[in-house]
């Protein structure tokens, strides 16, 4: 009998959650062309080529991590004349500022992109 193989889906809601997806997407590499925010959908995607934590194995997939109810995205030290440079993903963490977060994506050389979203709404599923 062939053994099934199940794709992982992690939701975020609250920091717990987001610190789930981070450990998970940690060590993770981003091309900078897999780096979309779709404003009017209020969508921010990311596709991470990461080691597979859960089952403790050095197996690369792709995950992509979704975040929703984005209403506007800032980036700091990434120079998009790249498209194929990549960014190693540091650790992902949050701000409560007033009524809004902002979500850091913290990367290697003092990069980062934070997200100002009304609430934590974040998905890492895998593709592969």
């Amino acid at each position: 009998m062939s053994e099934k193989k199940y794709l992982s889906k992690i939701i975020a809601k609250d920091l717990n959650g987001l610190r789930v997806i981070s450990a998970c997407c940690s060590g993770g590499k981003v091309k900078l062309e897999e780096i979309k925010f779709l404003k009017i959908n209020k969508l921010f995607l990311i596709l991470i080529e990461r080691i597979n934590k859960e089952k403790n194995s050095n197996q690369k997939i792709k995950s992509i991590c979704k975040f929703e109810f984005v209403d506007s995205v800032k980036s700091k030290n990434i120079k998009r004349d790249d498209p194929d440079k990549k960014l190693e993903l540091i650790t992902m963490n949050y701000l409560k500022n007033n009524n809004n977060y902002e979500i850091n994506l913290i990367f290697t050389n003092n990069a980062y992109i934070t997200l100002s979203t009304e609430i934590i709404e974040a998905t890492l599923e895998d593709q592969n």
